[in-house]
C-alpha cells in the first residue's frame, strides 16, 4: 500500500497533543463545522488559499505566475478572484509581503514517515507521533499505514479524534494505536447538531466502544460558553464519562477567538457569537465538579 494524505502542517516538539515532546501531523478535513473552530482551515478536505488582506504590501509578484490570473490590481490595490484560484500555491512562492499561504499538500506514508524519524531522538522514554487534524480517521487508511511503520521502530503512536467517523476506520488503526485523544463537546444530542452542524450519536457510541475495549484515552472537553459550560451540561458530561472505563484523564481546554483572520483570510463566516473566553476560576471550578464523577481531570 502507498497511502496519501491531504497535510495541513507539521508541529514539531509538540507537548499538548499526547505525553511527551511530540511530532504532529495535522491532516486536513473534518466531518463537523463547530460554531467556534479555532483552525478552519483544517475543515475543507481539499487545499485552499488564504489571502491576509492586512499584510499585503503591493508588490505584484503573483500576478505574472499565477496560471489562472486569479490575481491582479486594480487603481493600485491588489485584489484576489477566489473563484478562478485553484490552490497550486506558486503564489505563496513569490509573496514579499507573506499576505498569501497555502492550506493543504499532499503527503504519502514514505515522506510522513521520513519526518517522523528525524525528530526521533528527541522523544525520549514518552514521547512520540501524533495525528490530528481537522478529523484524521477521515483518511484511516494512511493513518494505519504509518502508525505501523512507527509500531515497528518502537515509537509511541496517539490519535486526536472527534470520533465522528465510522467504528471502521477505529478498527483500521486500533492495533497500532497507543492512545486516542478524544474530543467530547456535548452529549445532548440536540445541542450537539445545533453547534456543531452534527450529531453526538456515532461519536459516543464510538467512544463507549473503546472503552469497551479498554484502549487509553484521554478525553478532551472545549469549554464553550453558552454552549457546555452551563452546570447541567458538565454534569451530564460527568455521568456519561463516570460509566466507562479507559479513561486515563480528562483536560478541559479553554475557548478562545483567536482565529478571527484565519476566517477572513478564507473567506469563511465567522458564525460563534461574541463571548467571553472562560476564566481560570471557571476552568477550576468545571474541573473540580468532573472530579466529582470519579474521572481524573487535569488542566
Amino acid at each position: 500500500m502507498n497511502s496519501t494524505a491531504m497535510l495541513l502542517e507539521v508541529k514539531r516538539f509538540g507537548v499538548h497533543d499526547g505525553p511527551g515532546v511530540r511530532t504532529v501531523f495535522f491532516l486536513k478535513g473534518c466531518p463537523l463545522k463547530c460554531r467556534w473552530c479555532h483552525n478552519p482551515e483544517s475543515i475543507s478536505s481539499q487545499a485552499q488559499l488564504a489571502y491576509y488582506e492586512h499584510k499585503c504590501i503591493q508588490c505584484g509578484e503573483c500576478i505574472p505566475v499565477c496560471p489562472v490570473k486569479a490575481h491582479g490590481v486594480i487603481n493600485g490595490k491588489h485584489f484576489f478572484e477566489r473563484d478562478k484560484c485553484i490552490s497550486c500555491g506558486v503564489c505563496e512562492d513569490v509573496c514579499l509581503g507573506s499576505s498569501l499561504k497555502l492550506f493543504g499538500q499532499k503527503v504519502s506514508v514514505e515522506e510522513a514517515m521520513e519526518f517522523a524519524l528525524e525528530d526521533k531522538d528527541f522523544f525520549e522514554t514518552n514521547g512520540g507521533i501524533t495525528i490530528s487534524g481537522g478529523e484524521p480517521l477521515l483518511q484511516a487508511e494512511f493513518c494505519a499505514e504509518l502508525f505501523k511503520l512507527l509500531n515497528k521502530e518502537s515509537m509511541h503512536c496517539a490519535i486526536d479524534t472527534c470520533g465522528a467517523v465510522n467504528w471502521s476506520s477505529f478498527e483500521s488503526v486500533l492495533p497500532y494505536t497507543d492512545l486516542f485523544l478524544y474530543d467530547l463537546k456535548h452529549v445532548d444530542d440536540k445541542l450537539h447538531q445545533e453547534y456543531t452542524g452534527s450529531s453526538n450519536r456515532k461519536i459516543l457510541a464510538n467512544l463507549s466502544r473503546l472503552s469497551e475495549l479498554q484502549v487509553p484515552i484521554e478525553i478532551r472537553i472545549p469549554l464553550v460558553p453558552g454552549f457546555n459550560d452551563d452546570n447541567v451540561s458538565i454534569d451530564a458530561i460527568g455521568e456519561f464519562l463516570s460509566k466507562l472505563s479507559g479513561i486515563r484523564t480528562v483536560k478541559v481546554l479553554a475557548y478562545h477567538d483567536l482565529a478571527r483572520s484565519k476566517y477572513t483570510a478564507l473567506n469563511i463566516p465567522y458564525t460563534m457569537p461574541q463571548v467571553s473566553i472562560p476564566a481560570s476560576d471557571k476552568l477550576s471550578e468545571v474541573t473540580v465538579r468532573l472530579a466529582n464523577y470519579g474521572v481524573k481531570v487535569i488542566n
